[in-house]
C-alpha cells in the first residue's frame, strides 16, 4: 500500500503544487512512483475542501479521483452517523464501503463493525486507513448483494448503491442503481433493524419512499445550498406494530428533516415536517408585494422538501404565488434556513418603471423564480453588472403579472 521513501518524501514536499504542473516533471524523479504520488497530491488537496480532518491525518492515503469525488463530505458524514445514533448499536454493515467516509463516521459508534466494498483496491486503502487512525473493524472484500444473501443479523445496514451504469453513465432511478435496493428491501429489513439508505437528491423523495417499504424518516441534505443527498431511514415492524399502524408500500413518510450546512452557522439548520404537514397547501399572496416587505428564498434543501405549508404557518409567511416559491413577511422573523431579503423598490416590466425603480444602480445579484426570462436576460434587460450589495428577483405573483423585486440582503 505505502511506497518507497523517495515517493513519500515527494508527496510531503508537493502537498500544496499544482498538479498539471507535476504531472510535466514526467519520469525525471527517479525511483518516484509518479501516478501513485499525483494521486496522493490531489487527493489531499481535495479532501483538505471535503473532508479537512482526514486531510490533517499524517499517512492517509486516497484512492482514484473519482472514488475522491462520489464520497461523502465530513459533514453529511457526520449527519448520517446522527441518523443512526439512536437505537441498538451492537453491530453495523456497510455494504457499498467506497472509500470508507460515511463508514468510518457511522461505525464509531458501534461495537462491532463491517466495511463491504468489491473493488479490492479500496479495500487495501480503507484497511490502511483504519490502521492509520487505530481502528478497528471487519473489512470485507463482496459484492454487497452476495454478501447481503450470507450475512448474519445486525442492528445497521448502511447502503448506498451507485449511481452509474456499466457505461459509466450517470443513473438516477433507484431501480437504475447497483444494487437495486427496491428488489433487495425486504430482505435489507429482514437482516437488519434499521436501514439507512443513501440515493440521488434528483429524486423526488415523494416517489422514493413510495418504491420503498418501512421508510420511517427523510433526510435531504445540502451544503452550501446545493443538494447533496437523499437519505432514508427504514426500519422493519413487529406484528404489535403493524396491527396498530400498517404501513404499506406507497405509505406517507412519518417524518422529513430538512438540513442545511451552511457557512454562517456551526450546526446544521434543520427543519422538521411530519406526514401530515408535507400535505397542507402553502398561504398564498393574492396582492402585490409591496415595498418594505421581507422576501425569503428557501434553502435548496427546504426547496426539494417543498413542505411549503408549514413553513407558511410557522413563520407567518405568504407564497408570492403556487409556482414561484419565494415568499414574503411582514417582519424579518426566525426562519433561517435559506436567505432573507427586504424588498427596496418593485417594478413591472415597463422599462420607465424599471429605470425609476433601479434609481442608478448599476449592479447586482440577478434571480429569477416562475420568470419569462433567464437570469442572464433579465439583467442584460436592465442594464446592469453582476455582483455588488444589491439583489433583484424576477418573478410571478398569484394573479399572473410579472414583477421584478429590488432588495437588499438581511442575511
Amino acid at each position: 500500500m505505502m511506497k518507497n521513501e523517495d515517493t513519500i518524501r515527494f508527496v510531503r514536499e508537493h502537498a500544496s503544487d499544482d498538479v498539471r504542473a507535476l504531472a510535466l516533471m514526467g519520469d525525471r524523479q527517479g525511483t518516484v512512483d509518479m501516478p501513485w504520488a499525483l494521486n496522493q497530491i490531489r487527493g489531499r488537496q481535495t479532501a483538505m475542501k471535503k473532508l479537512p480532518t482526514l486531510a490533517m491525518t499524517e499517512g492517509i492515503v486516497y484512492p482514484p479521483h473519482l472514488s475522491m469525488e462520489q464520497c461523502s463530505s465530513e459533514q453529511t458524514a457526520a449527519w448520517k452517523a446522527a441518523v443512526c445514533a439512536s437505537g441498538d448499536h451492537e453491530s453495523m454493515a456497510d455494504l457499498t464501503g467506497g472509500f470508507g467516509i460515511d463508514f468510518m463516521a457511522i461505525s464509531k459508534g458501534y461495537a462491532h463493525a463491517t466495511y463491504v466494498e468489491a473493488n479490492s483496491e479500496l479495500c487495501d486503502t480503507v484497511r490502511h486507513n483504519l490502521g492509520v487512525l487505530h481502528r478497528s473493524a471487519n473489512v470485507v472484500c463482496a459484492d454487497a448483494t452476495n454478501y447481503l444473501h450470507t450475512m448474519g443479523h445486525v442492528s445497521l445496514i448502511y447502503i448506498d448503491p451507485a449511481r452509474r451504469s456499466q457505461s459509466g453513465a450517470r443513473t438516477y432511478a433507484i431501480a437504475d442503481c447497483s444494487p437495486d435496493v427496491t428488489a433487495l428491501c425486504d430482505e435489507l429489513l429482514a437482516k437488519a433493524d434499521r436501514v439507512l439508505v443513501k440515493l440521488s437528491p434528483m429524486l423526488d423523495w415523494h416517489e422514493a419512499v413510495r418504491q420503498l417499504r418501512g421508510v420511517r424518516e427523510v433526510h435531504i441534505v445540502s451544503v452550501d445550498n446545493e443538494c447533496k443527498e437523499l437519505l432514508l431511514l427504514l426500519s422493519g415492524q413487529s406484528s404489535a406494530e403493524a396491527e396498530a399502524q400498517p404501513m404499506p408500500p406507497g405509505q406517507a413518510a412519518p417524518l422529513v428533516r430538512c438540513v442545511d450546512f451552511t457557512t454562517r452557522s456551526a450546526e446544521p439548520l434543520v427543519e422538521t415536517f411530519s406526514a401530515a404537514e408535507a400535505t397542507e397547501s402553502p398561504a398564498i399572496l393574492t396582492g402585490a408585494v409591496a415595498p418594505g416587505a421581507y422576501l425569503y428564498e428557501p434553502s435548496a434543501s427546504v426547496m426539494k422538501g417543498g413542505c411549503f405549508g408549514p413553513l407558511c404557518r410557522r413563520y407567518g409567511l405568504r407564497m408570492v404565488a403556487p409556482n414561484s416559491h419565494l415568499f414574503v413577511g411582514d417582519a424579518p422573523g426566525d426562519f433561517r434556513s435559506g436567505r432573507c431579503f427586504r424588498v427596496v423598490a418593485v417594478s413591472t416590466l415597463n422599462r420607465k418603471q424599471q429605470r425609476r425603480a433601479l434609481g442608478g444602480i448599476e449592479r447586482a445579484n440577478v434571480s429569477v423564480r416562475n420568470f419569462p426570462l433567464s437570469a442572464d436576460q433579465l439583467r442584460r434587460r436592465l442594464g446592469l453588472r453582476d455582483g455588488g450589495p444589491v439583489y433583484i428577483f424576477g418573478t410571478t405573483l398569484s394573479d399572473g403579472g410579472h414583477v421584478v423585486l429590488i432588495c437588499e440582503k438581511i442575511r
